[in-house]
């Protein structure tokens, strides 16, 4: 009777040490999808041939840039590729013939690190960043860490467990869970 106490015991306080990322679906295999555009990107519009127009943009928070002779134009969830379009396409309309317009992402918006990890905060992304990598821009687990309980939260598809080898996207909110001794 003693040994089926202890056990359950044990039982209760195993289950205790559990994390709640093992309640979460696993992150979703990162495929190679273009990038999307969203709020806290820098670009360089280069329109050649106008100076005026070429140059760097930030894209707001209300996911926009604004041009001098075309206005605001929305870019938040656009690819790189489809903005170039839309602004040949703007710019047409407004008088110039043919343009020609090229277009790089010159800082992505950021990733944010939480719980466990020794400076959590926002830091710049980089493109085929791991969970891992992030967590060492953020100065490494903490003591305490749970270094295999880790999710991300990723808009639109919400939270999922991640591995270390995780790829992370811009905006990711990763979370480092504490363990319990």
């Amino acid at each position: 009777m003693r040994a089926l106490i202890g056990l359950l015991l044990a039982c209760v306080l195993l289950n205790g040490c559990a994390s709640t990322v093992g309640n979460l679906p696993p992150l979703a295999a990162s495929t190679q999808h273009p990038y999307v555009l969203g709020p806290g990107d820098a670009l360089l519009i280069t329109v050649f041939g106008d100076a005026d127009l070429t140059g760097p943009y930030k894209v707001s928070d209300s996911g926009a840039i604004s041009m001098s002779l075309i206005g605001q134009v929305n870019v938040q969830g656009l690819t790189v590729q489809e903005l170039q379009q839309k602004l040949i396409e703007r710019l047409e309309q407004r008088a110039l013939k043919a343009p020609d317009v090229a277009i790089q992402v010159t800082e992505y918006r950021p990733f944010f690190i939480l719980g466990e990890v020794k400076n959590p905060g926002s830091y710049p992304y980089v493109p085929n960043m791991t969970v891992l990598a992030a967590v060492a821009m953020a100065g490494g687990f903490t003591f305490r860490a749970a270094e295999d309980s880790i999710s991300v939260t990723r808009a639109p598809n919400g939270e999922a467990r991640a591995s270390r080898s995780s790829l992370l996207q811009p905006g990711d909110v990763v979370n480092v869970f504490e363990r319990h001794f």
